[in-house]
């Protein structure tokens, strides 16, 4: 299991234990000036992505120490991990409401609203976290309807996170100074920081799932659907045998190959019983 299941989760996934949700966490000051700071400093944002970019361009030596302090610094504050859509149904779950918000990130890539994001919480309404939302000043909402936070049925929610998995975005879980967990997002490497910086240039801001795709070879039909979609090319096609096969060492267990999968031959399988995979949790 990932180093957070070790240490906020007593050797469970840390993301389905209740006190991570707890609305305690936001007694401390520094957490919810964290939350505040995340969602209205869009310049510094920015600025971090022109940054990411440039990583790549410095000798060895130092891109190594950048993403090892990177990597140290967002485990403090906002990390993630990526979560298959049963365990978002077991998340949802366990908290006690959910709310839809605007992706921060989505403001930084394409300058526009993309409501992709959701808050979760253990409290009514999206709890203490969608309170802070709603205290901050416009800035925060870009889009045409500005319209901040939504309450939205668990049921609803999760009918649109499926239709969001078919169009080839991975579920995530994000903590707000960690193990606060506030945040469900949904995530494409087009328009997502989180797997830019993760896939794309090996910053370590998200743990792999618990979790590596498998694909039975008496079910596929190579059909190539799933090629399509798969945001971390751990999926490649044999012409010798006419089949998909899975790179256990670049899968990061999302599932939305699964989701494609019309002739049901993928499934998921614990990280732990892939040797090849097990002790791989960032890009």
């Amino acid at each position: 299991m990932c180093e957070f299941c070790l240490k906020h989760g007593e050797g469970r996934k840390w993301y389905l234990e209740a006190a991570n949700y707890s609305e305690d966490l936001l007694a401390d000051v520094r957490r919810r000036r964290f939350i505040e700071s995340f969602a209205t400093d869009l310049e510094g944002m920015t600025r971090d992505t022109a940054r990411m970019e440039d990583l790549d361009r410095l000798p060895a030596v130092f891109r190594a120490l950048v993403r090892r302090w990177s990597g140290r610094r967002m485990r403090t504050y906002h990390f993630g991990q990526v979560v298959p859509i049963e365990d978002v149904v077991r998340i949802f779950e366990l908290v006690n409401s959910v709310v839809r918000v605007s992706c921060i990130c989505r403001q930084v890539t394409l300058g526009r609203e993309k409501r992709y994001c959701y808050g979760v919480s253990m409290g009514p309404n999206g709890g203490r976290f969608a309170e802070i939302i709603k205290g901050l000043d416009g800035s925060y909402y870009s889009g045409p309807d500005r319209a901040g936070v939504e309450s939205v049925d668990k049921a609803e929610a999760l009918a649109a996170i499926r239709e969001l998995e078919h169009e080839g975005l991975c579920h995530t879980v994000w903590t707000f100074v960690t193990p606060f967990i506030a945040g469900l997002c949904n995530c494409d490497r087009a328009d997502c920081l989180a797997l830019r910086a993760s896939v794309g240039h090996r910053i370590p801001i998200l743990f792999r799932a618990e979790y590596v795709a498998s694909i039975d070879a008496s079910a596929c039909t190579g059909c190539r659907q799933c090629l399509r979609l798969c945001p971390f090319g751990a999926l490649a096609y044999s012409a010798g045998t006419g089949q998909t096969e899975v790179d256990a060492r670049q899968c990061f267990g999302c599932g939305i190959c699964r989701a494609e999968c019309a002739a049901g031959a993928i499934r998921l399988r614990d990280r732990r019983e892939v040797p090849a995979a097990a002790r791989l949790w960032t890009a």
